[in-house]
């Protein structure tokens, strides 16, 4: 079985061909074309700029991934939510206009559940059941996952997700966009004990996240500071936010293993899944407090949004005989999981 995935929720155009193999997925292509560098020059992602060229970009990644239709595939697949809905629209149309045509099964994908399955593009994936925490641009979110295609959301974010708090301090600090890397590149030069921001609800009886607190105070401190600041003054605002995040999704993460202690994998998915020092400071603390529980996170290409993890998702709606109905699923820019 191969599987012609299209991924275009938010600013990256991405086609990948999925094949099934002995019950395990396996990239024949993957094609990503990132619009990052148009909207660094706006500061952020504008709806109708990235929906346009999505349509400007789309036939020549499908061209790339399909090798100019000499690679064959047996079914298509698009991420139908959540995300931007003219961007989302786009990427659906294509495929269900490929879909119908060539008379193929038609799979909807949720765009959370295709981070959540970029795990299975490792070499050892995850052993249920296993806890993903998805860290994106607009996503904080504990999900345990007991078997395929099965979703318990434990915790989400109740206003900021940490990718967008990145943007925010990013901002605050005259970064440029995406503020996850700026701050990550800056954060290396500063001291992340230079200054002590909040953990939010940290006494709680919660697995919810909140950043809107932490890039309240961040402001606040820049605020009192003399201008203009000088740069290790921002390498150590930089270091310490990003500490700040760090020991927040990391608590969240050890009261959710006290809670659930049958995981047996931690899987770190998304695009904020891509700072190494998040990815580092949670590799510690599990193979510290947890030895018997495998930490997994996918190679960097397969944080950011593209389309072998929708296709991958897809092979495993294939397996367990999920087919969509070609008219039936319709875009859904809120879509949640579960």
């Amino acid at each position: 079985m191969r599987i012609l995935a299209i991924e275009t929720s938010c600013d990256e155009t991405a086609a990948a061909i999925i094949e099934e193999r002995d019950f395990m997925p396996r990239i024949i292509t993957n094609v990503v074309y990132s619009q990052i560098d148009e909207h660094a020059l706006t500061g952020g992602v504008i709806p109708e700029k990235a929906a346009r060229m999505h349509a400007e970009t789309l036939p020549t990644v499908l061209k790339q991934a399909t090798f100019n239709r000499r690679e064959k595939f047996d079914a298509v697949a698009a991420t139908v939510g959540p995300g931007l809905i003219g961007c989302l629209l786009l990427g659906v149309s294509a495929a269900k206009t490929l879909a119908y045509n060539l008379d193929l099964p038609f799979y909807g994908i949720n765009h959370l559940e295709g981070h959540i399955y970029s795990a299975w593009l490792e070499n050892q994936p995850p052993e249920l059941p296993a806890l993903f925490l998805i860290v994106s641009g607009g996503h904080s979110d504990l999900v345990l996952m007991e078997r395929h295609l099965s979703y318990r959301v434990l915790g989400s974010t109740r206003d900021d997700a940490a990718g967008e708090a990145f943007d925010k301090v990013a901002r605050l600090l005259d970064l440029p966009y995406p503020g996850g890397p700026s701050i990550s590149k800056l954060a290396v030069k500063g001291d992340p004990n230079a200054y002590e921001f909040p953990i939010a609800m940290k006494d709680e009886n919660t697995l919810d996240f909140s950043f809107s607190g932490l890039k309240a105070s961040v402001a606040y401190m820049i605020s009192k500071l003399p201008k203009p600041m000088d740069d290790k003054t921002k390498a150590d605002i930089a270091a310490s936010f990003q500490e700040t995040v760090s020991k927040t999704i990391i608590h969240k993460v050890n009261k959710a293993l006290h809670m659930y202690p049958d995981v047996r994998s931690v899987a770190m998915v998304g695009g904020v899944s891509a700072n190494i020092h998040l990815r580092n400071e949670l590799a510690n603390a599990i193979e510290t407090g947890f030895p018997q529980i495998r930490f997994i996170v996918p190679q960097l290409k397969y944080c950011t949004d593209n389309a072998a993890m929708i296709g991958v998702a897809a092979i495993y709606k294939h397996m367990f005989k999920q087919k969509s109905s070609w008219d039936g699923v319709e875009v859904d820019p809120n879509l949640t999981l579960g």
